[in-house]
């Protein structure tokens, strides 16, 4: 379903329809069909032979798990390296779901510390900073016995395995590998929805949005980074809970849409943010720029091939700083605030102000924008001056290339500064790593 207002453009080639036909999941026994699953009810588990690559398992989640089952405990992989397996994807992190509590894990592995207050969870270490995070299986905070410790009731509500699946997001994200069995473990109907590459909450999705409205941008990073459709259900919900947005904890917002600009998932992110209304919740004044009749022609194919730019550059070199990606984002309307302007980074500084507030934009983050957006427009004119000399110059360098791509223009010559300016060595941070997770990082 497109937003009415929105003006009537077709998306980029490249990106196929989002939405995918119903397909309701047949609960076998009952000879019942039902197109969502409730949370509390239709676990029924379900066993599939999945022989997943061993090759691409980390062998030391594997380590992890199998020491958890020696020590009598349930342990399965889950989650997103499940996931990203069974859809032909190479998983960033390898998480792990068990029976055993956080203490008792601590005490099987001496690499082995315990994070978060509200939330507790192991990370077992290993060498090049790799985290496996282990979580124990938890259920829903709602089903508690009233006379439970309230903290433990709010926030370290463990349970059964069925019961931490029920409590996940989608149903793709609830699926559990036993490695032993070599089999999948799903009590959502996770196995159809990988099977036909779609994206369906667990429970009625008007409900599972404005429980956490931050799961729509999730969604929508899912459907862009995988290349997955959406439920129709879960598609319509997502347009009709978008202004629940703007409740959602800001920094979480802000993290969000930087994933969404990460590995390589930026240009189908954006469409789908435009057109299902999230960006005019969040990002109005990019929205505005979008939709703008008089600009929408031209406008919005630049900013499309600005998104394009972005991902081939980031699977090329790696993710990008993320002052280069929140300037490019807002490159176009920021180039119109400053038109004709003398004072630029009082121009920049008035259009950032209430975005800091929408999505809690770091100061660190605006900053850098606004020395950027100083820098960016003499670059392309060819006047570099003192600017080679500051240390922000790489990356307005980065922004300089992602805007003469969306103009379809040369970029000969800012690799030929980029070349002048490069160290030696090549810049740690644009090397993706293989298996290790950054400590702290969430999935």
């Amino acid at each position: 379903m497109r937003r009415p207002s929105k003006p009537d453009l077709p998306p980029p080639p490249e990106l196929p329809s989002f939405r995918v036909e119903p397909d309701p999941v047949s609960d076998g026994d009952a000879g019942v069909n039902v197109s969502v699953l409730d949370r509390h009810e239709g676990t029924k588990l379900s066993r599939h032979d999945a022989p997943l690559d061993e090759d691409a398992i980390d062998p030391d989640a594997a380590k992890v798990v199998r020491r958890l089952e020696r020590s009598g405990y349930q342990a399965y992989l889950v989650g997103g390296c499940v996931r990203d397996l069974l859809l032909n994807g190479r998983p960033k992190d390898f998480d792990v779901a068990t029976s055993a509590r956080p203490d008792d894990v601590r005490a099987l592995f001496r690499n082995c510390r315990i994070i978060g207050r509200r939330f507790r969870l192991a990370h077992v270490l290993f060498g090049g900073g790799k985290i496996v995070e282990v979580a124990t299986f938890r259920k829903n905070p709602g089903e508690t016995d009233p006379d439970d410790d309230l903290l433990i009731r709010s926030d370290n509500v463990f349970g059964e395995a069925h019961e931490d699946a029920l409590r996940r997001d989608f149903t793709i994200n609830a699926l559990f590998y036993d490695l032993d069995r070599r089999q999948v473990l799903d009590w959502c109907g996770g196995m159809p929805d990988i099977q036909r590459r779609a994206i369906r909450t667990i429970g009625e999705p008007i409900v599972r949005f404005r429980e956490d409205p931050v799961r729509i941008l999730r969604a929508i990073k899912f459907a862009a980074r995988l290349d997955l459709g959406i439920d129709p259900n879960v598609y319509d919900a997502m347009v009709a809970s978008r202004l629940e947005l703007a409740r959602a904890a800001r920094p979480r917002l802000f993290e969000e849409i930087l994933r969404l600009m990460r590995a390589g998932g930026a240009h189908r992110s954006m469409w789908l943010m435009w057109e299902v209304g999230a960006m005019a919740v969040l990002m109005p004044e990019l929205a505005a720029f979008l939709d703008d009749d008089e600009a929408t022609e031209d406008g919005s194919l630049r900013f499309f091939r600005k998104m394009d730019a972005i991902d081939r550059k980031t699977i090329a070199e790696g993710v990008l700083d993320d002052i280069v990606l929140m300037t490019a984002l807002f490159y176009e309307p920021l180039e119109e605030a400053v038109q004709g302007v003398r004072d630029v980074m009082g121009a920049v500084n008035d259009f950032l102000e209430p975005v800091i507030e929408r999505i809690a934009m770091p100061r660190r983050i605006a900053d850098g924008v606004r020395r950027i957006m100083t820098m960016v427009p003499r670059i392309l004119q060819g006047r570099v001056g003192r600017f080679a000399r500051t240390d922000l110059f790489l990356p307005a360098l980065d922004v300089a290339e992602i805007v003469l791509h969306s103009r379809g223009q040369s970029t000969t010559a800012i690799q030929a500064l980029r070349r002048e300016a490069m160290p030696p060595a090549p810049r740690e941070h644009r090397r993706p790593s293989a298996f290790p997770r950054q400590r702290g990082a969430r999935r």
